[in-house]
């Protein structure tokens, strides 16, 4: 397959500070170089990957924290087991220095095993760090991550919040698909997922390309970047993107952020029980619904109800905290 995929837009920033502020609202996804270049954590990256190991187990409290480990066999792929009835990796509860010392006594292996630890809230459990390694986020409700590991393949997936990556130390390879191109993806189930999300079966290092043809579409609109430390990436929320860590050790940091607030909830929730509530409906009433759901969520303007007065209007009226809260109590005695 020879399908060469364009890079992403990218500009140079001096630090930290230099973040620009429409970064916050872009659509496009952007590679920020050198956005993380003043933090200490990558100096240590331009020393060795013992310095940077050194440095995160300065703020490490001992608290245990999920690790995926997977055997030689799976060559850092984060997948499914071949039946699809789990995956090829084993969830474990480690410590940060229990996992990083086993990383670093295979790390000179041609095939070690696959150390994986993704989405670790940093507060919680690297205190004090972000002290001295952060961006400004500003007063946006957020989410900040830390992931490590060795040489790993992550599928493509999406995420609902924006997203800027970090690399800390160690390359990273992203590869960026359009929100549009999930049809040529060959999206997995959705209840049945590595972390969460729903994921690409495709083997983006051997696509299997009799099994998945539509992947080449994929790739024409795919866009692509390798991070150093130091560089940073702005993911657009729903961008679909697969994750390469190319070296024995790899330290990533990312802040997520939604467009509302999160006790809004997660649309994936609402889609699975659309899945249960409508899709096996005769076909005459899917088309109903679809004109309901197009009239109250996707299209909706406020002038569809105006005629109701304010104070009874209930989930059609503007949604604060506390309603997000009673709806949800609906939703459970709905359920049960």
């Amino acid at each position: 397959m020879s399908i060469a995929i364009k890079s992403i837009s990218e500009i140079s920033v001096t630090g930290a500070d230099a973040l620009p502020a429409y970064i916050f609202d872009a659509k496009e996804p952007l590679v920020l170089r050198g956005l993380a270049s003043d933090w200490e954590i990558v100096s240590a990256a331009h020393g060795s990957d013992k310095h940077v190991a050194d440095y995160l187990l300065n703020f490490d409290q001992g608290t245990p924290l999920t690790v995926y480990q997977g055997n030689p066999e799976i060559k850092g792929r984060i997948f499914y087991n071949e039946s699809m009835t789990g995956f090829n990796f084993e969830r474990t509860r480690q410590t940060m220095s229990a996992v990083l010392a086993a990383l670093f006594a295979e790390a000179d292996d041609a095939e070690p095993n696959t150390y994986y630890v993704g989405s670790t809230l940093v507060d919680r459990w690297l205190p004090g760090f972000r002290a001295h390694n952060d961006l400004p986020i500003g007063h946006r409700e957020h989410l900040t991550s830390l992931w490590f590991g060795n040489r790993s393949l992550i599928a493509a997936h999406y995420d609902v919040p924006s997203n800027i990556a970090v690399c800390a130390a160690g390359r990273r390879q992203f590869t960026l698909f359009p929100p549009e191109q999930a049809e040529n993806l060959y999206i997995g189930p959705l209840d049945l997922t590595p972390s969460g999300q729903p994921i690409s079966l495709v083997n983006a290092d051997a696509p299997e390309l009799d099994q998945f043809p539509k992947y080449r579409t994929a790739l024409q609109a795919a866009c692509q970047a390798t991070l150093e430390p130091g560089d940073a990436i702005f993911i657009p929320s729903m961008w679909w993107h697969q994750v390469k860590s190319l070296d024995a050790f790899n330290v990533l940091v990312n802040y997520w952020w939604r467009a509302t607030p999160a006790y809004m909830g997660a649309p994936l929730n609402a889609l699975q029980h659309a899945v249960l509530s409508i899709r096996e409906l005769p076909p005459e009433q899917r088309v109903v619904w679809r004109d309901i759901f197009e009239r109250y969520v996707f299209a909706a303007t406020e002038q569809d109800w105006s005629h109701i007065p304010k104070h009874a209007r209930g989930v059609l009226d503007d949604i604060d905290e506390a309603r997000a809260q009673s709806i949800r109590a609906q939703l459970r005695r709905f359920l049960q």
